[in-house]
């Protein structure tokens, strides 16, 4: 985790140990995917595969090996078997995953809006839920599993905006096909000099869909022991700095790659620390989910 994500590495140590050390294993066993998938080494830049189908083949064998509880030989893989028994995950969250690594593998490109919200589900809102289990959530806590999805949304639309330039250098775009008609911008054109005043736009219309996913998923943290919230709101609030920085530069957003610095993240410890004894009051579990959020699909 330290080497493969910085912005979460701090605040995985806030769990207790054990919650810590399964956080872990979950987070080898995405990161392992994730890089087989995209010929990564710990995330950093994609290198681009020629044989995507050939390694989504060889992912899913590896995970349902992993799930019936037969070694694979792989850390990674018997790591995320181990955690997914012993916290009772479902095993559709996994798959959900994997799927989402199957859309990239097929060259897909997402045309609604809803068909990236779609896709940031599968890679990022899936994990969130396997979190919430994770952390002591009832896997049939839809509630508050759609609050966990929720920051798994925030997260991956702050991705998307961050990566726009990397994405397009790896031949992918994720903003959707409508969104660049509304912007005139013809498919592939958005990285052009000329298009950056539109991709500004649309940049920014991601960071304000981040926040308001992560600030739904804050009302489902009081479903969780305190640490666990400590440990949650951090990384909201670590990571929601990525997309509200992307905002900030705007034109300048791709010129060099944002980060939260580390001065950033401590204060985001701190200020989390003192959130979470009220937690419950300032966001409250029986405020209704704002209705214009997608909401992740049920079994």
């Amino acid at each position: 985790m330290a080497r493969g994500s910085k912005s979460f590495a701090l605040a995985s140590k806030l769990f207790d140990r054990q919650t810590r050390e399964r956080a872990w294993l979950l987070y080898g066993w995405c990161r392992k995917c994730d890089d087989i998938a995209d010929g990564q080494d710990h995330g950093g830049l994609m290198q681009g595969v020629t044989d995507g189908q050939a390694r989504l083949s060889s992912m899913r064998v590896l995970t349902d090996a992993a799930l019936r509880g037969d070694p694979t030989g792989d850390p990674a893989f018997d790591g995320f078997g181990l955690v997914m028994r012993e916290c009772a995950i479902p095993a559709r969250y996994a798959h959900d995953l994997i799927e989402g690594f199957a859309l990239d593998a097929q060259d897909w490109r997402p045309r609604s809006e809803a068909d990236m919200l779609r896709y940031c589900y599968h890679v990022a809102g899936a994990v969130g839920c396997m979190m919430a289990v994770l952390m002591g959530v009832d896997p049939q806590d839809d509630a508050t599993l759609d609050r966990a999805c929720d920051l798994g949304l925030a997260f991956q639309l702050a991705n998307i905006a961050r990566d726009i330039s990397e994405d397009e250098a790896a031949g992918r775009c994720y903003l959707p096909v409508e969104w660049l008609v509304e912007m005139d911008i013809p498919p592939g054109e958005h990285m052009k000099p000329w298009a950056r005043p539109q991709l500004t736009i649309l940049a920014r219309r991601l960071a304000r869909m981040a926040a308001d996913y992560e600030a739904s998923a804050r009302h489902g943290t009081g479903a969780l022991p305190p640490r666990a919230a400590w440990a949650v709101l951090a990384a909201a609030g670590i990571y929601g700095g990525i997309a509200r920085e992307v905002a900030r530069r705007g034109e300048h957003a791709w010129d060099h790659r944002v980060i939260t610095a580390k001065s950033a993240k401590v204060g985001w410890v701190l200020r989390a620390a003192s959130q979470v004894a009220g937690r419950s009051l300032r966001w409250p579990a029986t405020s209704p989910r704002p209705a214009h959020l997608w909401t992740r699909p049920r079994e």
